[in-house]
């Protein structure tokens, strides 16, 4: 709970959010935290590892109806993967890790575990529709994810919403008259 509750506040105050501003926002005393964390660097760390971890964004994939149209499951995989993309981005640039380097091992998973959770996550979601699909769940999971995160940004147009990226990824580019 106090974790939780610290993280947003991390994201937007970074390294200088007090432990007292904490203890506030999540309704108990500055005492008790440090009764769960032996410092603030401590609970600095702890928030770390949660924002990165993939737990939460593989939990929000699991949640997800597979009897749901295929479009449907990936908008809202998509939806999951970009919120926790954006958990991880917040509390990074807010203590200073500034780049791609991730800081180490989260419960266990560096980067290429979580990754590897997350793809067999999004793998699942796709089975039900394997014998639609041109290529394997396993690597249409790999191209989906690995889409959300390098997906383009340009000055003049925006950011393409989970369904605009679903219908990109299922159908291509071209129009219809085009195609």
């Amino acid at each position: 709970m106090i974790i939780r509750t610290a993280i947003p506040l991390i994201a937007e105050y970074g390294t200088s959010v007090t432990t007292a501003k904490i203890a506030r926002a999540a309704g108990i005393g500055e005492g008790t935290i440090f009764r769960v964390f032996a410092d603030k660097d401590e609970l600095l760390q702890a928030c770390i590892t949660e924002a990165l971890s993939p737990e939460n964004a593989v939990r929000e994939l699991d949640a997800i109806d597979v009897s749901a149209p295929l479009p449907d499951r990936l908008a809202e995989a998509a939806e999951a993967l970009q919120a926790h993309m954006s958990r991880m981005g917040a509390i990074l640039g807010s203590l200073g890790h500034g780049g791609g380097k991730h800081p180490g091992t989260v419960r266990g998973a560096g980067r290429e575990e979580s990754a590897t959770r997350i793809r067999a996550a999004l793998a699942e979601l796709l089975e039900p529709d394997r014998a639609a699909l041109r290529r394997p769940p396993e690597q249409v999971a790999a191209l989906f994810f690995g889409l959300l995160f390098v997906q383009p940004r340009t000055g003049d147009e925006p950011d393409l919403t989970p369904q605009e990226l679903v219908e990109v990824f299922l159908h291509g580019t071209l129009s219809g008259s085009a195609a």
